[in-house]
């Protein structure tokens, strides 16, 4: 209630203040909204979605996950063009810095609940607010994104492997909706710019885990429970739980890369058979073998675009440290649950 109430202050500021900002729609993201969120709602993950009409987008590098953005056409509402780099490239920077100012103005207006603008970490694209709501205090990213009415790169192409889990009509539909880009600076540039933009897929994963059966009658309310996300919330319980005992050694490892494990787990095993609700224990287990075994390889394949190796090859010594600690977790009954 409190992050909804700050937020939508917020977004109705930021319609107002900046004509280009207009039609900036909120868009949820994240565990909390996924429902696997296992301990203190305290961290929110916000998209602010600006409609952006015949973007041109040209690879970044390599992945197939950067891009840069640029109008086919010169867009109607002139305001664009202050966001623009001389070459005609959308610049992430620009605009994250006049949302971050508006913003920064717009939280000295909201009474009744203190909030402010956390300082800017450096590469990461999210404007941070926090929530004092005593006794602790809540974070909520702000991220933006650009969202566009046209087909996904051809990155994408053999991706999304889901026919024998949720079929090929659930996979074109799927590729038929919007495509995201947030801002994200692309730490491979030879020039740190801030003008890169990479794909999310944040609200094809959320539909996905939500509609998560084989059946499509699983866990609905009379259908047959599964264990699923149970699953997908001890993965990242137990991540979150290592990473507070290694922050230094784990600092490059995020959610996003269990989720990624999870979903390529659900490929592997399709049926809704192979995850009844009462094997949470061995599919849990299951879950974490596969990504043990993308850890010791150093390689593990974004779910939608698969040239893109999520585990650099550089941090194979992480990759390493990480697959022996969930080893040490898995062997033992998984003592830091119990800490």
């Amino acid at each position: 209630t409190l992050v909804n109430l700050v937020v939508s202050h917020l977004v109705q500021a930021i319609r107002g203040k900046d004509s280009c900002f207009s039609s900036v729609a909120l868009q949820s993201a994240g565990s909390y909204y996924e429902r696997v969120k296992i301990s203190e709602p305290n961290e929110f993950d916000i998209m602010l979605v600006m409609p952006v009409a015949r973007i041109q987008l040209d690879e970044a590098d390599d992945t197939g996950a950067f891009y840069y953005v640029s109008f086919k056409r010169s867009p109607k509402e002139k305001g664009w063009l202050k966001f623009l780099e001389e070459d005609g490239k959308l610049s992430a920077f620009k605009m994250l810095q006049v949302l971050r100012e508006i913003i920064k103005q717009e939280v000295k207006n909201i009474k009744d609940v203190e909030v402010t603008v956390a300082r800017k970490k450096v590469g990461c694209p999210a404007i941070t607010l926090q929530i004092k709501n005593p006794p602790s205090e809540i974070s909520v990213d702000i991220i933006l994104t650009l969202e566009a009415q046209q087909s996904w790169p051809l990155s994408t192409q053999g991706g999304l492997k889901i026919e024998q889990w949720l079929g090929t009509k659930v996979r074109r539909d799927l590729r038929f909706r919007s495509l995201y880009l947030v801002a994200k600076q692309n730490k491979r540039e030879k020039v740190l710019r801030g003008n890169t933009w990479r794909l999310s897929f944040s609200h094809i994963e959320k539909d996905v885990i939500k509609n998560h059966g084989n059946s499509k009658t699983c866990c609905e309310s009379n259908g047959p429970k599964c264990c699923r996300k149970g699953c997908l919330k001890l993965l990242k319980y137990l991540l979150e739980q290592l990473k507070m005992k290694h922050p230094k050694e784990l600092e490059k490892f995020c959610s996003y890369h269990v989720k990624t494990a999870f979903l390529h787990s659900c490929v592997t095993w399709p049926n809704d058979s192979d995850w009844h609700l009462g094997d949470l224990d061995h599919c849990f287990q299951q879950c974490l073998g596969f990504f043990v075994d993308c850890l010791q390889k150093s390689q593990l394949t974004h779910f939608f675009i698969p040239q893109y190796n999520l585990l650099s090859l550089e941090d194979k010594a992480r990759h390493h440290f990480l697959s022996r600690k969930i080893c040490h977790e898995l062997n033992n009954g998984f003592p830091v649950f119990h800490e």
